[in-house]
């Protein structure tokens, strides 16, 4: 659990006064990545000693998938009974993604509780977008649903959702005004400082180009891979039904993040209770044999080998990236006319 260990370094950090930025923990040296907010939240968790942080982490996640589940299963709009909600997510721990999250003491399901809970409430609630702006403060990438809102015509959502991260950020500069000029000026464009981009872990657009042109620094490629697939995948989510919507928005944030580690792709569990609720059965076993096949990890990826694999390993080593852009191809086709979309129901 070693980004639980990461969590309670930033909190005690905090608490301390001690440097936020400058610290290094675990065997693995991590650094604190997160912006200010997230270092306060995390401040709890040096109330508790290590043995006993980890298991809160274990149980909790474990309790956050029940309810990923189940928030998933409202987003798809089935209500299965309670007996396929616990065996759904007994599976779920299969998930490579829920697994890394429980293996590393990671908030991923945590966040996406957040979002889809908000995101599933209903239009006009009180507040609705506050739940996505307190994620964007904690992560920055949610902040891609805001934009999807306000593409959707959405602006009382997209505006609320903004004003939570900028009293993210104002809490942060408050609080931590030393680490806040520190992270918003400087840390957060070292995004080699989150790790190396192109070891197989990352299954963002950045680890699956470089990997491809056997670089460590793909550079303009990415970038402007990225630019077209940032747009393509905007332009497709703000015509498809909500679902559909809400779920290229979350595939085109992972890819299109400079690093996506493999646990961050928690997503995979609403993508399944939509191809179950549209009863595309055989495209939901396939892309849960993908999240649970666990091929990044089967490939040689000590050192730099990751950067120095044959094509025919390239897909093993990708398959996150490969699937999201499949997916929202696929979604982007249907919509063209005589496409066949969409068989769920329109937008509220």
């Amino acid at each position: 659990m070693a980004d639980a260990l990461v969590y309670r370094a930033e909190g005690a950090a905090v608490a301390h006064g001690t440097e936020l930025y400058g610290f290094t923990v675990t065997r693995w040296h991590l650094p604190a990545t997160y912006p200010p907010f997230a270092a306060i939240l995390f401040v709890p968790t040096t109330w508790l000693p290590v043995p006993v942080l980890k298991a809160a982490f274990a149980v909790g996640n474990a309790l956050l998938l029940a309810l990923l589940v189940r928030l998933s299963c409202r987003f798809a709009r089935i209500a299965p009974r309670p007996a396929v909600l616990l065996a759904a997510t007994a599976a779920g721990l299969w998930l490579e993604p829920v697994f890394q999250t429980l293996l590393f003491g990671q908030i991923n399901l945590a966040l996406t509780c957040l979002i889809l809970w908000d995101l599933t409430r209903p239009p006009g609630s009180l507040g609705k977008g506050f739940g996505v702006g307190i994620a964007a403060g904690i992560k920055l990438t949610p902040a891609l649903f805001l934009l999807y809102a306000l593409l959707t015509g959405r602006r009382r959502e997209a505006a609320t959702g903004a004003a939570a991260f900028a009293g993210t950020v104002l809490l942060g500069a408050l609080v931590l005004p030393g680490a806040s000029a520190d992270f918003w000026t400087r840390r957060l464009y070292e995004t080699d400082r989150v790790g190396k981009a192109w070891i197989v872990d990352n299954q963002s657009l950045q680890g699956l180009v470089a990997r491809l042109l056997h670089t460590p620094a793909p550079g303009v490629v990415w970038v402007a891979v990225a630019v077209a697939v940032a747009a393509g995948g905007l332009w497709t989510a703000r015509r498809a039904d909500d679902r559909w919507g809400v779920l290229v928005t979350a595939l085109t944030a992972l890819l299109v993040s400079p690093i996506s580690w493999s646990h961050h792709w928690v997503w995979c569990v609403p993508l399944l209770a939509v191809l179950v609720a549209e009863g595309r059965s055989a495209m939901a076993v396939a892309v849960a044999a993908v999240f649970a096949a666990r091929t990044l990890w089967l490939v040689p990826h000590e050192g730099d080998l990751d950067l120095h694999l044959p094509w025919w390993q390239q897909p093993l080593a990708s398959p996150y990236a490969l699937l999201g852009i499949v997916v929202s191809t696929r979604v982007a086709i249907r919509l063209r006319p005589g496409g066949g979309w969409p068989r769920s129901s329109p937008r509220p």
